[in-house]
């Protein structure tokens, strides 16, 4: 052996958790938490001008178990891909699939519903966890509220019910990375002052959050990223059309964080995984 190698009892280990030779633990805690989050936006959270088609703007949280999402989410969406499209070069965006554009442009109404309904299956089958803010904007200015940045009233709330969440599954002690697609270099740092602000104590625990903000690429092929883009309109729409049949949103239901945890899966969400600001 080389004199320069040091020996097995300096090495360090490959793996957390690895003994070193004196039968201590390499690492007491976890640099990193077992849950990666993505999220993504529907609407716009401008005040000034509001569209009355769709006066919302929605922020949504998928968060995923690391092991399982590589292990289950990733091929399901990579196999979709290669059947639809023959190669996995795609990225999914609910507006381009909704609009039919580009590489979307579906055979008709029976392609339409196959394509969805391949898509649907997917999602319904994942395991993820959903936190989602709807700020309406129309009441926001009837509260006398157009002050605020609707962007930044759904982060502070989506982070402290992610704090809740992650709490629950005893993984604080570790970093958690919150994946966004970036906007713009003033948007994501104007993004990035607000998300440090909140994890800084200005939230509902005036504690830190041990949360790490990454901007990906709009060009990413993240599968986190487009699962999050195709949950956050059907989540909107729940509130822009009150009422009326949402087979999307009926999925998703049963995904949002909720009170009792997995056994009440998909009742008492109002308020935990799923909120709609200003309250009526």
């Amino acid at each position: 052996m080389n004199a320069s190698v040091s020996s097995d009892a300096e090495q360090l280990p490959l793996f957390a958790g690895v003994q070193n030779a004196d039968g201590e633990s390499a690492a007491e805690k976890p640099r990193f938490s077992d849950y990666i989050v993505y999220v993504d936006e529907s609407g716009d959270h401008s005040m000034v001008a509001i569209d009355d088609a769709y006066p919302v703007f929605v922020l949504s949280l998928c968060v995923f178990h690391k092991a399982y999402y590589g292990r289950a989410v990733v091929p399901s969406l990579e196999a979709f891909k290669f059947a639809e499209f023959g190669h996995d070069i795609v990225i999914l965006h609910e507006r381009d699939i909704r609009k039919e554009t580009g590489q979307f442009r579906l055979s008709g109404a029976a392609g339409k519903n196959r394509f969805m309904g391949a898509l649907s299956r997917i999602i319904q089958a994942s395991k993820f966890v959903l936190i989602s803010c709807v700020i309406d904007k129309r009441r926001m200015v009837e509260t006398g509220e157009i002050a605020s940045n609707p962007y930044h009233v759904a982060l502070k709330f989506c982070l402290e019910q992610l704090r809740d969440f992650l709490s629950e599954k005893g993984q604080l002690d570790g970093m958690t990375h919150v994946v966004v697609e970036g906007r713009g270099k003033k948007e994501d740092a104007e993004l990035e002052l607000e998300f440090r602000r909140v994890c800084d104590g200005a939230n509902r625990f005036s504690t830190p959050l041990p949360f790490s903000v990454v901007f990906a690429d709009k060009k990413a092929n993240s599968s986190g990223l487009q699962l999050a883009d195709l949950v956050a309109r059907p989540i909107g729409l729940s509130v822009v059309r009150l009422g009326q049949a949402n087979r999307a949103f009926d999925i998703l239901k049963k995904k949002f964080f909720c009170r009792g945890g997995r056994a009440t899966a998909g009742k008492d969400y109002e308020g935990v995984g799923y909120l709609i600001y200003p309250e009526a």
